[in-house]
């Protein structure tokens, strides 16, 4: 007897036909599933000068280091030596250690990349405080022109820009209270003329 295009002799038998199909079902959504996730994971944000990673190698206590990206945006690594990582994400730094160490160092490396701490970015012009500060994720030019000690009298509130680091022109961009702001940026508060 045939049911929705299957061969049934009985309950049983349907029912282990569909558990094998499910059985086999799975681990093939799941592999590309969890290739996706790994993937997309991997953050965007470029490391730069300043950046100061945690590199952890799984079973290799030898090859943890934390360090800062030098002036020169490189690390030195144990095997590996000088290692150019200003412009890559952590998820290119992470497969270019990986694919490095593998075979020739070892034959499994699992290894993963933390920023511990972020590079400044810079305030400048009518703010009370100008200077250097520490980046924290979710930062705005609000949140930093606070944390710079707020606005002067003289300062204008719609008259803000940011060069961000990642620009290589250094285009000064006219940009709003809620803008979002990423290591290295440079605010400048201009000064408001009435």
């Amino acid at each position: 007897m045939f049911k929705n295009g299957f061969l049934m002799k009985n309950k049983s038998n349907c029912m282990l036909i569909v558990l094998c199909l499910l059985g086999s079902t799975p681990p093939l959504f799941a592999n590309q599933q969890n290739e996706h996730s790994v993937n997309s994971s991997f953050s965007n944000y470029q490391l730069g000068v300043g950046d100061k990673v945690k590199i952890h190698v799984y079973g290799e206590e030898e090859l943890g280091l934390e360090t800062e990206l030098t002036d020169a945006g490189t690390i030195t690594y144990p095997l590996l030596g000088e290692i150019k990582a200003s412009g890559l994400t952590i998820g290119e730094l992470t497969e270019f250690i990986t694919d490095s160490l593998k075979g020739r160092y070892l034959t499994d490396p699992k290894v993963t990349i933390n920023v511990t701490e972020y590079r400044d970015y810079y305030v400048s012009g009518e703010v009370e405080k100008p200077g250097a500060y520490h980046y924290e994720p979710g930062l705005t030019v609000h949140k930093a022109v606070s944390i710079a000690g707020g606005f002067t009298e003289r300062a204008s509130r719609t008259s803000i820009t940011v060069v961000a680091d990642k620009d290589a022109s250094h285009t000064p961009q006219d940009v709003e209270l809620d803008t979002p702001i990423a290591p290295g940026d440079v605010i400048t508060v201009e000064e408001s003329f009435f």
